[in-house]
């Protein structure tokens, strides 16, 4: 489980037949093989570490659900380890687990913000609430305005510069993970309506 807050900004070493290398001196501090790390938002499990830098295995099913796959050497990614059960919950409840791809369709400065519009597919943006919580490429934002076909967050200063999102590009594929509470509540409801028993 993570709270969306980035911790530290690392860097691909290399992303390579299921396995991304990417250093980062402050992230492992204090971690450990087998520890879950988010990389742009998308959980997954140290399995070296050496020099400051570490690897993960990426799965197929990963690479098809999220934008990893899109990484290449020098590019710059967002990361959190895992929440402890003293931590403080800044953000919001994050899995970790992209449920698919959004595309960034602007950037557009208002005074010292930056709103970055967001489309993605029905199917996401159903779960997707203004005023809500919505996690793109593991940050924890909130929703400021919702189409038809996209969302809208704003980003402050503070997280224009500690995240990766606000020097993306028009076109750039995020990971995207909506609220899981709404989840949850829309498929209690389905199933207390059509009566299963679970």
């Amino acid at each position: 489980m993570f709270t969306g807050i980035i911790e530290e900004l690392g860097k691909v070493i290399e992303n390579s037949k299921g396995v991304l290398h990417i250093s980062a001196p402050k992230i492992l501090e204090d971690s450990g093989l087998g520890d879950s790390i988010a990389i742009n938002g998308v959980d997954l499990t140290i399995t070296t570490i050496e020099n400051n830098a570490f690897t993960a295995n990426i799965m197929p099913e990963t690479y098809r659900r999220s934008a990893l796959g899109e990484l290449q050497g020098g590019d710059i990614v967002n990361l959190e380890r895992s929440v402890q059960p003293n931590s403080r919950l800044s953000g919001h409840l994050v899995r970790g687990v992209t449920e698919g791809i959004g595309k960034i369709d602007s950037i557009t400065p208002e005074q010292d913000a930056l709103i970055v519009k967001i489309s993605v597919e029905q199917t996401l943006l159903r779960y997707i609430l203004v005023k809500g919580p919505v996690c793109i490429d593991g940050i924890s934002l909130t929703v400021i305005a919702k189409d038809s076909e996209s969302f809208s967050v704003s980003l402050v200063q503070y997280t224009q510069s500690q995240t990766t999102l606000a020097k993306q590009k028009h076109g750039t594929k995020v990971n995207i993970e909506t609220d899981i509470i709404g989840r949850y509540v829309e498929q209690f409801l389905r199933e207390s309506e059509t009566g299963i028993d679970v």
